[in-house]
């Protein structure tokens, strides 16, 4: 009751009224609000980051209290870069304004945490085994024990453990696995080595001791794109993300730049205010997509094949029906276009005989293998316009060696041979020049099209047998010898090859191509429309418009791409076709 009578003599309490009465001055307790005022009180400033699997790497200010981070803000001191770009900062997100809340949070994990049903067994099996490595056994043996706690999986249930134990545990299961199949079935991955070296090491070291098997991180994650090694040698090579406003005609392909990009998303955001056209390609109307001149929503896991029907767009009308001096220039110099390609015998199954893509032709192929004394089976061969066989510039056997000290460091793909009368201009196709001399082949390239699946009905092609496509290519015969010595080498242009696997007419007799882009024939628009869901006619006009714009001003065509290109088999696939078009 007393307690009830001190609320009501709140109304009762002394007040002082002052400037006309407009104001009245109490006197109750409001030492309350000393809770929210010192939720911003701190002793020091630091400057930190959040590094947990981020890449934004962004700079904040730390505010700490009796060793206990309480707030964060982000800094404002980045330096700039050039006038004619924006200012990085500020860079942050909500994300990272909220992680000092992830570091008291009750739901972090402290301690090693062990599913309940797995210790319950492992605890009892190692009271009676002689060692820890039998009591392991005796549990992952019996069918019954393994199965009740392995279908605990996803419900949760852990408990805490110690480290001792969860270090017996693991080490048993180790040792036991070494000894029944190997070491090298034990597979395991060491945290992202940007997050912590001294983490990345301990777990790769200790796998390699014991002979293991280390995976990269990145397939954990599923965000490398192995097309990226697969065809540079490097690791996702991409610009600073200021670059993007350098661009005047972005694809965001598979990359939801407003949340996984958030502290760079200003670039794409302030480059439409330049005019810059931006396109949006992904299965689901993400925050992305409304940023965006237009939005491509292709079934998930199938732009691989957007991307070829792209490309099929981008050779027939910029390298055929009119061919873009840039383009030209840039394929020759800078690319593996015109280089010598060897085609192997093959029969079908169903009897044909047919050639396959081999390797390059290199020097060490040749009798005096061209006169290179340095590293000859690393140098690769194309043809000039003279006719004539030479090594271009840029291939990996110009990087090193002992030999000719003035054949070294001709990295650079610029001039790709250099001769007296200047630098030679490689032919792309075998049909170029008057009278080229080359016969018509029957290549077949690997099509992923042409296999029944429960997952894409529309996927198979008529003209397909089972995973193999045969095109027609202009291939030629190579001697490797001098006169008497009868080996050939039965070759092809890499862009001669390309042009027939994306299934564009040449004119060739019995060509397997199309004649217009409404033919379902694999690569063509018509042919992704099945498959994707997206209408030819805005593929078409994408592929033309990112060309021509590349075109007009000299390569300012951009594809930001993100890893939910990765998270599907054949993941390479997506990546490679993409990776094409930006190299045609």
């Amino acid at each position: 009751m007393s307690h009830f009578l001190d609320r009501l003599s709140h109304f009762t309490a002394p007040k002082e009224s002052f400037s006309g009465n407009h104001g009245i001055t109490t006197g109750e307790d409001r030492t309350w609000e000393d809770a929210y005022r010192d939720r911003w009180a701190h002793d020091k400033i630091v400057r930190s980051t959040h590094g947990v699997n981020c890449t934004g790497s962004c700079s904040w200010k730390i505010y700490v209290k009796g060793g206990i981070v309480t707030w964060e803000t982000q800094q404002t001191d980045y330096p700039r870069t050039r006038a004619d770009l924006p200012n990085h900062e500020p860079r942050g997100c909500a994300r990272g304004a909220s992680y000092s809340w992830y570091l008291y949070s009750a739901n972090r994990v402290k301690y090693p945490m062990v599913r309940g049903k797995l210790l319950k067994h492992w605890r009892a099996a190692l009271a009676v085994a002689k060692s820890p490595v039998d009591a392991w056994a005796s549990i992952v043996e019996n069918a019954d024990a393994r199965r009740e706690w392995q279908q605990q999986r996803g419900l949760g249930g852990m408990v805490r453990s110690s480290w001792d134990e969860v270090n017996q545990i693991i080490a048993s299961a180790n040792v036991y696995t070494a000894k029944k199949y190997g070491p090298d079935r034990v597979i395991g991955f060491s945290p992202i080595p940007a997050m912590s070296m001294v983490s990345y090491a301990a777990g790769s070291r200790y796998l390699s001791i014991i002979g293991g098997v280390c995976l990269s991180f990145y397939d954990w994650y599923c965000d490398l794109p192995p097309a990226s090694p697969q065809v540079w040698g490097e690791q996702t090579d991409v610009p600073e993300s200021a670059d993007w406003y350098n661009s005047t005609y972005i694809i965001a392909w598979g990359s939801n730049v407003p949340q996984t990009r958030t502290p760079d998303a200003h670039f794409f955001t302030e480059v439409r205010y330049k005019g810059a056209k931006t396109v949006a390609i992904t299965p689901d109307y993400a925050e992305i997509s409304k940023l965006c001149d237009l939005w491509m929503h292709p079934k998930q896991g199938t732009d691989a094949a957007i991307a070829m029907a792209m490309g099929h767009v981008i050779l027939k009308e910029f390298y055929f029906d009119k061919r873009s001096a840039y383009f030209d220039d840039y394929v020759r110099r800078y690319t593996d276009m015109p280089n010598l390609v060897q085609l192997e015998e093959r029969t079908l199954p169903d009897g044909r005989t047919v050639v396959v893509p081999g390797r390059y032709l290199r020097a060490s192929d040749f009798n005096g293998k061209l006169g290179q004394k340095n590293n000859p089976e690393w140098k690769t061969v194309a043809i000039d316009q003279a006719d004539k066989i030479v090594l271009p510039n840029g291939s990996i056997g110009f990087r090193w060696g002992a030999g000719e000290r003035d054949d070294l460091g001709k990295w650079n793909l610029e001039d790709k041979e250099a001769r007296d009368n200047g630098p030679v201009k490689l032919k792309l196709s075998l049909m170029e020049g008057e009278g080229s001399e080359y016969e018509v082949g029957d290549v077949a390239f690997p099509y992923f099209g042409g296999i029944d699946t429960p997952n894409f009905d529309a996927n198979k092609q008529a003209s397909a047998t089972d995973d193999v496509i045969v095109r027609k290519v202009p291939v030629r015969r190579i001697r490797l010898g001098k006169a008497g010595d009868e080996r050939y080498a039965l070759v092809a242009t890499v862009f001669d090859l390309t042009v027939a696997n994306y299934g564009v007419p040449r004119g060739l007799p019995g060509e397997n191509a199309a004649t217009n882009y409404d033919q379902d024939l694999p690569y063509t628009p018509a042919w992704q429309e099945k498959i994707t869901g997206v209408k030819r006619d805005q593929v078409i006009a994408v592929a033309r418009q990112f060309a021509d714009n590349a075109d007009k001003t000299k390569g300012k065509s951009m594809v930001i791409i993100g890893a939910a290109m990765n998270h599907w088999y054949h993941s390479d696939m997506n990546y490679r076709g993409i990776i094409n078009m930006l190299m045609m």
